[in-house]
């Protein structure tokens, strides 16, 4: 079985609990997925099946989006809501206005320090590791890219957002981050993911969902079509003759797509079996086949 399952993560479950249910879902050995989400984050997570785990190299550095809310009034060791209190609880009263025009501030590239709860790695261990043992933690900041940050709205203490990031991001930081600056602690409330580069959460099924169509044998009607992925490669269609060269690793001349650096080959409709780069002229190697079931 090859595909790719957009699934909407339920909170309590880590990216590899996940993959784990699945797995026994659909009695599928070969299965990954395209960007940890954290435990308590819902949302989007495309998980990717058998052969297609191989596409998971084009989605390295996909952009995000997200929506959440912000809680001030106190910060915590995770810079979420699962955490320890770090700050004493303030009684605050954000102003809107206020939290927007610092909301702007994040937009763009910036420096960024990662969470101490996080899967950055110091010495070859991961931080969180060394973090829940109470070890120090000597991250150092990256850059980062927020692309858009906007405040939709606010309460007491506690200010609704959306934003779409660059692939590293870290948005409890920019939660923790922004407590700093009004110095009365924050810390990240709940964090839904609603897009992965193409992946958008309409096009996401429960794991409740999944397992039924299992049960009633349609569970790939659930899957992206191929021809929807890895959308800036053009795709052509192989006839059946070039097809079994692809098939067997061997170059084709693709005269339909003579111009394109790289494109993605069907048999068919819905077959992708393989990803191709142009040679020269209209001759192309497949780069990638997909061929069999893992």
């Amino acid at each position: 079985m090859n595909g790719v399952v957009v699934i909407d993560k339920p909170p309590g479950l880590t990216s590899h609990d996940v993959v784990n249910r699945v797995r026994r879902i659909l009695g599928q050995r070969s299965v990954g997925h395209l960007g940890t989400l954290d435990p308590s984050a819902t949302g989007v997570l495309p998980v990717v099946l058998g052969n297609l785990t191989r596409l998971a190299q084009f989605y390295a550095h996909s952009e995000k989006t997200y929506e959440g809310v912000i809680r001030f009034g106190f910060a915590t060791d995770t810079y979420d809501a699962d955490g320890e209190p770090t700050t004493p609880l303030q009684d605050v009263h954000i102003n809107c206005d206020e939290v927007r025009a610092l909301a702007a501030q994040f937009r763009g590239t910036i420096e960024q320090m990662p969470p101490p709860f996080s899967a950055k790695k110091i010495a070859g261990v991961p931080a969180y590791k060394l973090a829940r043992k109470k070890q120090e933690v000597a991250l150092k900041p990256v850059q980062v890219e927020i692309k858009e940050f906007e405040i939709l709205d606010t309460t007491v203490d506690q200010a609704t957002f959306r934003a779409r990031v660059a692939s590293g991001t870290y948005i409890r930081s920019v939660a923790h981050d922004m407590g700093q600056s009004l110095g009365c602690g924050a810390h990240l409330a709940s964090l839904r993911r609603t897009a992965v580069a193409e992946f958008a959460i309409e096009d996401a099924h429960s794991l409740e969902a999944l397992e039924a169509a299992m049960q009633q044998g349609i569970a790939e009607s659930l899957f992206v079509h191929p021809r929807k992925l890895v959308p800036q490669l053009p795709s052509v269609t192989a006839n059946e003759e070039s097809a079994a060269l692809i098939r067997s690793g061997r170059a084709v001349n693709l005269p339909e797509m003579s111009r394109a650096p790289q494109v993605k080959v069907f048999y068919g409709q819905r077959d992708l079996i393989a990803i191709a780069t142009r040679i020269a002229g209209t001759l192309f190697h497949p780069r990638i086949v997909f061929t069999g079931e893992n």
